[in-house]
């Protein structure tokens, strides 16, 4: 992945999963996105390089919209809209 700049998206919430593994961070953001309404946007940051793939899978699965990711220093940003 490569850094992009910082977005402009509207974040509704924020978690911060650093230094949880697969599968800790998705299950943090499906707990959280339980808690949001229909179209609100939630950040995830982790640190574990899996959790892109895994990200994308989640938002495939779920129908959740992966709006965006980034890799920033030893940080990966996942940016959700929830379905």
């Amino acid at each position: 992945m490569q850094p992009s700049p910082p977005s402009n998206i509207a974040v509704d919430k924020e978690i911060d999963t650093r230094g949880l593994n697969c599968p800790l961070p998705i299950l943090r953001a499906k707990k959280a996105l339980a808690d949001m309404l229909q179209g609100q946007v939630l950040k995830v940051v982790s640190t574990d390089p899996g959790s892109t793939r895994d990200f994308q899978a989640f938002c495939k699965q779920t129908g959740n919209q992966l709006l965006e990711q980034q890799n920033v220093g030893k940080d990966y940003i996942h940016v959700l809209r929830r379905r």
